[in-house]
């Protein structure tokens, strides 16, 4: 399908906010707008979010990704991604705008943008749906407990570790120090934010509150998505929600957090994509059409 690209700059309060747009020729109903998380800009790690742009474009899915105030070019103060709300209302009304073709948007974040999704979503009835990509719930208890779980077995199973141990060079104070600052974490419960709700249950507040379909996509290999699955395990309501139809998961077990490898990258796109267009089959999986291959080796940014 042919898709061109478009630099945007658009206001927010006083500042002015910078985005590319991915445009096909025949855009379908449903926009994309990609959310940046953490502290980067519109192409993501590993481009991640440019090639995502693209595939998406290619498959016949308008997008519009860009830069919170603060960030890349975009002007203003740096803020963090729980004061974002109006960022995300600007570039929503500007995608809208620049193609009136379409009915709604879906949010797709990753990390934090993903928190930040969820917790915007439920107030504008212009999100149709949700790609949420290793949600960052951390809180000083979570982390500690998935460190715990996941970290320091893990270390006993490494031989970099005995070879530490072997040649010297491992602090068993140290070492007993971490780990007992991580137990004492865990049960000394969640730190609160100044709205009086640890960050995981606003999380839960918001797709509570949220009635579209969501898209989860959570990496194996990664702390942040290990953190989330704890979460998820010890909340009967969390779990509940997941349990909903609407809720789609998938898995990638080999996968770390930002998708660094090109076949990691390529099947959260191929993912994306199929469940925009038609969502998975009555089985859980998607169509043929998710494989469609992209053009992902092209440099421009």
């Amino acid at each position: 399908m042919n898709w061109r690209e478009e630099g945007l700059v658009f206001p927010c309060g006083e500042d002015q906010l910078v985005g590319i747009l991915a445009l096909p020729e025949n855009p379908a109903p449903r926009g994309v707008l990609i959310v940046v998380g953490g502290p980067q800009y519109r192409a993501g790690s590993h481009r991640q979010f440019t090639l995502l742009a693209r595939y998406l474009a290619q498959s016949g899915i308008a997008s519009l990704r860009f830069d919170y105030r603060g960030m890349g070019d975009s002007s203003g103060a740096l803020r963090t991604f729980e004061h974002a709300q109006e960022d995300i209302r600007v570039a929503i009304d500007r995608l809208l705008g620049r193609v009136p073709a379409l009915r709604d948007v879906a949010i797709w974040g990753l990390c934090d943008a993903a928190s930040s999704a969820l917790m915007y979503a439920p107030a504008d009835p212009r999100v149709g749906a949700l790609v949420l990509v290793n949600p960052w719930v951390r809180t000083e208890a979570g982390l500690a407990r998935a460190q715990l779980q996941h970290y320091y077995g893990a270390r006993l199973l490494e031989a970099s570790f005995w070879k530490k141990i072997a040649l010297g060079q491992f602090n068993p104070l140290r070492a007993a120090r971490d780990f007992v600052g991580s137990f004492w974490q865990v049960i000394g419960g969640s730190r609160r934010d100044d709205r009086g709700k640890p960050l995981p249950e606003r999380m839960e507040g918001g797709l509570r509150s949220f009635k579209g379909p969501v898209l989860l996509i959570l990496s194996g290999k990664d702390l942040t998505a290990q953190e989330f699955t704890g979460v998820v395990d010890s909340s009967a309501g969390w779990q509940s929600l997941l349990r909903d139809p609407r809720v789609t998961r998938c898995d990638l077990a080999e996968a770390n957090h930002t998708f660094s490898r090109r076949d990691w990258r390529e099947r959260v796109a191929s993912w994306t994509a199929a469940w925009l267009r038609q969502g998975p089959d009555s089985s859980g999986n998607f169509a043929s059409s998710a494989g469609r291959s992209a053009s992902w080796d092209d440099p421009r940014a």
